[in-house]
């Protein structure tokens, strides 16, 4: 049987709302995926953006993935890259990494959208401690296929026959789906734990109604039929199972309490470095 997950609503101001589906009670974790994410869709007044200040990461990797809008990310790696529609940042934390968030001034003279999800993986027990990178992948370079009333995009990992060009480190399964009315899809089957997320629109399940902005998790080994009833945007995600417990504290993940007491003072004492460009940071927070 599916479970439906209601995510947690963060409202940010200023119509900017943020719906955390995992980790929850029904799910701590789907495949590698520690941390599911929606982000808007928000349209920001003149003046107005998303202002995420530095912060810490370790033994994780984030994912980041728009259908609307721009993001600038930088880091202590010295990267300084823009994320559009259709492209894919991946920052592998390992050991330690710090990075910010922002809409571009570009954009902040009129109104602008923003739409996407962000999602953190874990990575495995023998890589948690990998040197940190940030790779960026244009849309171009993302396998894509068009079927009939649908689009697939394997954003990360393998899925429908093709494989990203995202470097991973467990199976994933991260693809993002855009259906006309109408339109249906079985849902790929070649992954141990999977979900899907309806971004935006009516759906339908094997014939029974899902509500949008929730994440379903679908049964092993079943290839139920994702339907359309109006424009759908989904993200089907999974992959194989965590290789043991994770704990998560603020934005830290790892396989021990010990490492995430050693991450809080490395971030209080400045071991992380500076992000490029941005002097701003955000406090170890008091819980």
């Amino acid at each position: 049987m599916t479970t439906i997950i209601t995510p947690r609503i963060h409202d940010l101001g200023g119509g900017f709302q943020v719906r955390r589906a995992v980790p929850s009670i029904q799910a701590r974790s789907v495949g590698p995926f520690v941390f599911v994410d929606h982000m808007g869709p928000a349209v920001f007044e003149p003046g107005r953006g998303i202002d995420v200040r530095p912060h810490p990461h370790i033994g994780l990797a984030t994912v980041t993935f728009l259908w609307a809008g721009t993001i600038t990310h930088r880091d202590t790696l010295g990267s300084v890259q823009d994320i559009n529609p259709g492209d894919v940042n991946w920052m592998t934390a390992g050991r330690g990494i710090a990075h910010s968030e922002r809409s571009p001034q570009s954009l902040r003279g009129g109104e602008h959208a923003l739409h996407g999800m962000q999602t953190w993986v874990a990575l495995p027990r023998s890589q948690e401690e990998v040197a940190p990178e940030f790779h960026h992948h244009g849309a171009a370079a993302l396998p894509h296929q068009r079927r009939e009333g649908a689009w697939l995009r394997v954003v990360a990992g393998r899925g429908y026959g093709e494989e990203s060009p995202v470097r991973v480190f467990a199976d994933t399964l991260y693809v993002a789906i855009d259906l006309e009315p109408g339109a249906e899809l079985a849902l790929d089957d070649g992954h141990a734990e999977r979900a899907i997320y309806v971004l935006e629109g009516d759906a339908q399940l094997d014939g029974a109604d899902i509500p949008d902005k929730h994440l379903v998790v679908l049964d092993p080994g079943t290839r139920p039929v994702l339907r359309a009833k109006t424009p759908v945007k989904a993200m089907l995600l999974g992959g194989e199972p965590l290789d043991g417990p994770r704990h998560l504290w603020w934005n830290f993940v790892a396989s021990s309490k010990e490492r995430i007491e050693q991450a809080k003072q490395d971030w209080v004492e400045g071991r992380f470095g500076k992000v490029t460009g941005d002097d701003e940071f955000i406090p170890l927070p008091d819980r």
